[in-house]
C-alpha cells in the first residue's frame, strides 16, 4: 500500500474523558485492593497478578528487527535492523488462578525486549532499556471507556461465581455486564462491550500457545502513524509441534505442560507484525470492540521472534516469571498507546507495586534475559 493511504496521527484521533484522572482513582483502588486480598482469595499465601496471574512459563527469546522493512512500517524501534534479547511470559488471560478448563481459552503473551534505548513512558524506571509488548489472543477488548471499564472489571472479577450458578448465573452475568449492575443509564448500557465479551468467551478456540496469535487489541502510535501490533506463529511451527490438539478437560493443567514439552523438543518462531490504520471509521482508535479488517490494511512483518529450545519446567521458572512486571506503557514515545482504555491500562503499575512489595520481590527492571534466566 502507498504511504499516502495510511492515517497520520493527530491528537484529534483520540477521545479522552476530561475527567479521566478522577475516573482512574477508583480503578487504581480496585486493582490495589485486589492485589492486597489475593493471598487469601487465591489461596496461595502470596500476592498474585490482578490480570493474567496464572503463568504457563517464562521463556528466553531473541527479537530480530528485519532489513528492508517498508519505510512506513520501519518506525521507532523497528527502524534499524538488529538483534535484541527478550523474555516471553505465556499465561492465562483470566483474572484468577485455577484449572485451565475453569479459566477459559483466553491466553496472554507478554514480551520484554532488552537493549532498547530511549526514555520509556512509565513512572517506574523510565530510563530502563527494556521495552514491553503486552498481548492477548483476542483482536478486541471488552471495554471502550474508563467509566465502563471499572464496572465491567467488577463483573468479570466475579466470573467464577456467576458460572458456578449455571444458566441462571450466566443470565445474571450478562445483565450485570450490560447494565453495570444497574449503575448505568439505559442510554449508556454496554451493548458493544457485552457482544465483544460474548464473542471472546464463545469463539476463542483452545489452541497450543505456540500456534496462537497474540495482539495489542488497542491502537498504538507507530512513529508518524497509527497501528495495532501482533505476533503470529511462523507457518513452520505447525509442522513440528507435539501437541496439535489440546483437551483442557483432561487434567487441571494443560497449557503449561504443553509449553514445557514443546520447548524441550525444539525451537519456535513468531512473526512480529504491524497493521497500519487506513480508515478511522473502519479501524477506530477509541472503539476497542471493533476488529480492524485486514482487507483494509494487512499486517506486515517487521521482526522475527525466535524462542530457542529450552527447559522452562520447575518452580524456579514460576518464581522468576512472577517477579517480573509488564506494562503497555514501558515503550518509547514513538510507540505510545492510544485512546482512553489504553490510558487506563497504565494503572497496572500500581497493582504490580502492591504485588511485588507483598512478596518481597525486587521492583527493578532486569538488564538482560541472562539476569532473569541464568
Amino acid at each position: 500500500m502507498a504511504p499516502s493511504e495510511f492515517i497520520r496521527y493527530t491528537p484529534e484521533v483520540e477521545t479522552i474523558d476530561p475527567d479521566i484522572d478522577d475516573l482512574l482513582a477508583p480503578i487504581i483502588e480496585f486493582w490495589e485492593k485486589k492485589g492486597r486480598e489475593s493471598p487469601k482469595v487465591e489461596g496461595t499465601g502470596r500476592a498474585v497478578r490482578g490480570a493474567h496471574p496464572k503463568s504457563f512459563g517464562l521463556a528466553r527469546a531473541e527479537v530480530y528487527i528485519l532489513h528492508n522493512v517498508p519505510p512506513a512500517y520501519a518506525q521507532g524501534i523497528y527502524a534499524e535492523p538488529g538483534r535484541h534479547g527478550a523474555l516471553l511470559r505465556f499465561s492465562s488471560a483470566a483474572s484468577h488462578l485455577g484449572a485451565d478448563a475453569r479459566l477459559g481459552t483466553g491466553l496472554g503473551c507478554a514480551i520484554k525486549i532488552f537493549d532498547v534505548p530511549g526514555v520509556k513512558l512509565v513512572e517506574d524506571e523510565p530510563d530502563s532499556t527494556t521495552f514491553d509488548l503486552v498481548l492477548k489472543n483476542n483482536t478486541t477488548f471488552i471495554a471502550n471507556t474508563a467509566r465502563h471499564y471499572l464496572l465491567i472489571e467488577e463483573v468479570v472479577n466475579d466470573l467464577p461465581e456467576y458460572v458456578a450458578r449455571g444458566k441462571t448465573g450466566f443470565n445474571d452475568l450478562l445483565a450485570d455486564f450490560l447494565t453495570g449492575k444497574g449503575k448505568l443509564e439505559r442510554s449508556d448500557w454496554a451493548w458493544d462491550e457485552m457482544f465483544a465479551f460474548v464473542r471472546t468467551a464463545t469463539q476463542t478456540p483452545v489452541r497450543n500457545p505456540l500456534l496462537t496469535t497474540y495482539t495489542t487489541m488497542g491502537a498504538v502510535l507507530h512513529g508518524d502513524y497509527i497501528a495495532k501490533v501482533r505476533i503470529a506463529p511462523a507457518p513452520h511451527n505447525a509442522s513440528h509441534v507435539i501437541h496439535h490438539e489440546l483437551d483442557v478437560e483432561s487434567r487441571p493443567d494443560v497449557f503449561q505442560p504443553t509449553l514445557v514439552d514443546e520447548l524441550q523438543a525444539g525451537s519456535f518462531d513468531f512473526d512480529l507484525q504491524v497493521q497500519l490504520c487506513t480508515d478511522l471509521d473502519a479501524m477506530p482508535v477509541n472503539d476497542l470492540t471493533v476488529e480492524w479488517p485486514e482487507d483494509r490494511s494487512p499486517f506486515v512483518t517487521v521482526a522475527r521472534v525466535r524462542i530457542p529450545s529450552q527447559d522452562i519446567s520447575g518452580p524456579e521458572n514460576f518464581e522468576r516469571s512472577d517477579a517480573l512486571a509488564f506494562n503497555q506503557w514501558r515503550v518509547t514515545a514513538e510507540h505510545r498507546p492510544l485512546g482512553e482504555i489504553m490510558q487506563v491500562r497504565q494503572i497496572y503499575s500500581a497493582s504490580a507495586r502492591v504485588r511485588r512489595a507483598y512478596n518481597h520481590q525486587p521492583q527493578v527492571e532486569p538488564k538482560s534475559a541472562d539476569e532473569v534466566l541464568p
